[in-house]
């Protein structure tokens, strides 16, 4: 890092300066005392803003390092960024992701006619393309205790069926109709519910036989700028730990397809995620290893209230028994948990060169190393 840089950082707002004091008599001024929060924060930026990289793609990188716990024990966290530069790299990542270019068109098609419908329909057709989403985990430890072969992806609605949300957004709910909309939001599959029982919701609420359905919401929140330009810098942070925790129940979750030792705690876990018909909807929305524009949208979406009810629910199930990985019984702790988990990758690999005459197994979905992990979207 050269001095000049280190000063256009300054300048950017996104360094603090170190504290000075003046030599007397026109002499000018000397650093007083180095301070490490600043000397973290260039690092922190440096490590992120590799060539060719936006500065503020680097910010939403650095925000991401700063609320994730250390992998190493007894390790310092990493110091935040300063949040004003954290929302305004947001909104920009955000206005240039291809959610909010949807948004915008569709917005542009009302009142536009056939032809802008046509046009919007076939836009929102290009932006989303197909969606390949993971095997349900528990569909893979099935398939792998049993030798069998191992879903290479989930199975449900197409996710493109998601052009007809954009269309509401642009032309209106009442233009697209409660079966399109109804086959949308089973593609997230969240609460578990059907397109059958969403047609059946929205079918009453526009007879008047049901709670009425809000519009206006589905309009507002699809602006992910937005909402994100009345986030207060409390929420924004908040959005975050939201994303990182249900990360890591997540990809609790996904480890249990790939034989991951279950214990009580995993379980209750699982359950309640289940409860509330949400693991495909993770699956969506959720990235293990994401870049800084997929850090942006999943932040964006972890605004919504709704799964700070989730994260929070989840979080006092794990306070209840933390225990994640204490095999009953087992007093070696995690040390023989990963043990074990090793023996049943290693049983799982032997055993199948076993059955293919000692050979290495090939082919789609049959060594535990082939399964199908999330991959960032």
């Amino acid at each position: 890092m050269t001095a000049s840089q280190l000063e256009s950082w300054r300048r950017a707002g996104l360094l603090p300066r170190h504290r000075r004091r003046g030599l007397g008599r026109g002499r000018g001024s000397v650093v007083d005392a180095v301070d490490p929060l600043v000397m973290e924060s260039a690092a922190a930026l440096a490590r992120h803003l590799r060539q060719g990289r936006d500065r503020r793609l680097a910010v939403l990188a650095w925000f991401a390092e700063a609320g994730t716990p250390p992998v190493r024990p007894g390790a310092a966290r990493v110091p935040e960024p300063p949040v004003a530069a954290v929302h305004e790299a947001l909104v920009w990542a955000l206005q240039r992701s291809a959610s909010q270019r949807l948004v915008e068109f569709a917005r542009s098609a009302a009142g536009a006619g056939e032809e802008g419908q046509d046009a919007l329909y076939a836009a929102a057709g290009r932006l989303i393309g197909p969606y390949r989403g993971a095997a349900n985990p528990t569909l893979v430890r099935a398939a792998l205790e049993a030798g069998g072969d191992v879903p290479a992806e989930a199975e449900g609605p197409d996710f493109r069926s998601m052009v007809h949300v954009a269309a509401a957004i642009g032309l209106g709910a009442q233009e697209v109709g409660a079966d399109a909309l109804a086959e949308a939001f089973a593609a997230f599959g969240m609460f578990g519910l059907t397109a059958e029982d969403w047609a059946q919701m929205l079918g009453a609420a526009e007879r008047g036989e049901g709670p009425p359905v809000d519009w206006g919401l589905l309009q507002q929140n699809a602006d992910m700028v937005a909402q994100v330009l009345r986030t207060s810098d409390e929420e924004l942070v908040r959005a975050r730990e939201v994303l990182v925790g249900l990360r890591m129940f997540y990809g609790l979750y996904v480890l249990h397809g790939l034989l991951l030792p279950d214990t009580p705690a995993q379980a209750a876990l699982r359950q309640r995620i289940d409860e509330w018909g949400m693991f495909p909807f993770l699956d969506h929305v959720i990235a293990i290893n994401p870049s800084p524009r997929q850090f942006a949208e999943s932040l964006a979406v972890f605004l919504e209230p709704f799964f700070d009810r989730l994260y929070q629910i989840l979080m006092d199930q794990f306070a209840e028994n933390p225990d994640l990985f204490s095999i009953p019984g087992d007093e070696t702790g995690a040390v023989g948990f990963g043990e074990r988990w090793m023996r049943s990758m290693e049983e799982l690999t032997n055993g199948r060169q076993a059955a293919n005459g000692g050979a290495e197994v090939k082919g789609r979905g049959c060594r535990s190393d082939d399964v199908i992990l999330p991959q960032p979207r």
